[in-house]
């Protein structure tokens, strides 16, 4: 059941430089561990053209963001509950033209979604990876950002990239980093440690860490079942680790 409540959402956008870095598990798990503390949380699959939060959940999905911007189906209608106050708003798979709306396609979807979230206590937006134009208005809708990075040089690069493009073209200041698939805790710090200088020093940007997650079998384990790991194996460091993130998300 859709909440019925109304409420002031906090709009957070998820998003990395480079794919395989663990972003929608990632986003799919936080808003699994959010809904499990009593919040409402809408996830929307911000990948348009290229979807795969159904995916990594096992959705039959019947209806999509696309009918809402081709058809102007009402966006209530395509929301899938996962679990009580987890909802998932679809999005196409195959269809190159969704990751490129024109404005006027994103102010309408903007407009839709503004309809609905105030049901909602969080949204998050698990986006495509890179700086593709839905990337970028996604990001600049949102009212936190969070950016995945792992320890691989092309995530550390192409993460800077990103950030780089909305502080210089869209003056977005604060970025929440996420360090995931670290083999230890002074990795993480390290990783973190890093890229900091470098944001600070080429862009004046203080990020703040959000969390960091170790490499860990229950993560692809529980994507094999198409299940969130935080369901599947609760016990597991993952779960843990993503629990806290969901405490500090709730600070924010």
């Amino acid at each position: 059941m859709i909440a019925t409540s109304y409420h002031n959402p906090k709009i957070i956008c998820i998003s990395s430089g480079k794919g395989g870095v663990g972003k929608t598990s990632f986003t799919v798990n936080l808003a699994t561990a959010l809904s499990d503390k009593g919040k409402q949380v809408l996830l929307i699959d911000g990948d348009l053209g290229l979807a795969n939060v159904d995916v990594v959940l096992g959705l039959n999905v019947r209806h999509t963001i696309r009918e809402t911007i081709e058809e102007g189906r009402d966006l209530l209608a395509s929301l899938v509950e996962i679990n009580p106050g987890f909802m998932v708003l679809p999005a196409s798979s195959g269809v190159p033209e969704m990751a490129n709306l024109s404005l006027e396609e994103q102010a309408f979807l903007t407009s839709s979604l503004e309809e609905i979230i105030d049901r909602f206590d969080y949204v998050l937006i698990d986006t495509a990876a890179g700086i593709g134009d839905s990337v970028m208005w996604f990001n600049t809708w949102a009212h936190e950002n969070i950016v995945i990075i792992t320890p691989d040089p092309t995530s550390l690069t192409d993460a800077y990239a990103l950030m780089k493009v909305l502080h210089s073209r869209h003056g977005r200041n604060h970025f929440h980093l996420m360090i995931n698939s670290v083999k230890s805790k002074k990795e993480g710090q390290e990783v973190f440690a890093n890229m900091s200088l470098v944001l600070e020093r080429f862009l004046k940007i203080t990020p703040r860490q959000i969390g960091a997650m170790h490499q860990d079998s229950s993560v692809s384990n529980a994507i094999r079942q198409q299940k969130p790991f935080f369901l599947a194996a609760p016990e597991s460091r993952a779960s843990k680790e993503i629990d806290a993130v969901a405490d500090r998300i709730l600070a924010f």
